[in-house]
C-alpha cells in the first residue's frame, strides 16, 4: 500500500484531481445505492481521494469522515469542499486512528481494495469489522482488468473478500458486477464487483 500512496502523491496533478471529482457518485454506487442509510448517519469513506463521495454524502445530511493518506488529495478536497466533511490522515491496513474514531453506520471503500496485497487485506478486514457499528454496513468495490495489472494493483476476488469479512463478523448481503464508469477504464475492459456486508446488531 505504501508504494501506491507514493505513486498517487507523485501524480496528484490538477488534471487528475479534476477528473476524479467529475465522476458522478450516483452512477458509481448505482448497484448498492439502496443500501445507503436514509436517516442521517455516521459514515467513513476510506481512501476518499479529493472527498467527492464524502461531500456528496454530507450534502444528504450525513456526518462524514474522509480518510485519505495522500496529502495533496486532502488539501485539494479541503479547497473544493470546505468544512462539509471531516478529514483524517490515516492509512490501510491498520487504520489505527479511524478505528478509534468509530464505530460508523456505513464504511465505504471505493476503488481501494486492489491496492492491498493478500496479507494486507487479511490485516485490514478485522479493522473494518471493528469500525462497523452493530447493524451497520460495509460496502467495498473490487477492481478487475484484463491482461497485466496496473502498478501497485493486485488481483481481487469476491470469494476471498467474503471469507475475510465472515471471519471479521460481517455477513454478505449483496454482490453485483458492473462496468467501469470512467470512459477510459471502460474502454480498457475494467469492471468492478461491488460487495455489501452487514454486522449483526448487538
Amino acid at each position: 500500500m505504501d508504494n501506491a500512496i507514493t505513486d498517487y502523491a507523485a501524480n496528484a496533478t490538477p488534471e487528475l484531481i479534476a477528473g476524479y471529482d467529475a465522476l458522478p457518485p450516483e452512477q458509481i454506487y448505482a448497484s448498492v445505492l439502496d443500501l445507503f442509510p436514509d436517516a442521517p448517519a455516521r459514515i467513513v469513506d476510506i481512501g476518499a481521494g479529493t472527498g467527492r463521495d464524502a461531500a456528496w454524502l454530507a450534502r444528504q445530511g450525513h456526518r462524514v469522515m474522509a480518510v485519505e493518506p495522500v496529502g495533496a488529495f486532502r488539501e485539494a478536497g479541503m479547497a473544493l469542499h470546505g468544512d462539509a466533511i471531516e478529514w483524517l490522515d490515516d492509512q490501510l491496513p491498520e487504520l489505527v486512528e479511524t478505528v478509534r474514531r468509530g464505530p460508523f453506520d456505513l464504511v465505504l471503500l471505493c476503488a481501494v481494495w486492489h491496492h492491498l496485497d493478500m496479507p494486507e487485506r487479511a490485516r485490514a478486514m478485522p479493522k473494518l469489522g471493528e469500525m462497523t457499528a452493530p447493524g451497520g454496513r460495509l460496502i467495498l468495490s473490487l477492481r478487475h482488468e484484463p491482461g497485466a495489472l496496473g502498478p501497485h494493483s493486485y488481483p481481487t476476488s469476491a470469494e476471498e473478500a467474503i471469507d475475510l469479512a465472515g471471519a471479521a463478523g460481517l455477513r454478505p448481503i449483496r454482490q453485483a458486477e458492473t462496468a467501469a464508469v470512467h470512459p477510459a477504464s471502460r474502454a480498457n475492459g475494467v469492471s468492478w464487483t461491488w460487495l455489501a456486508f452487514t454486522k449483526a446488531a448487538g
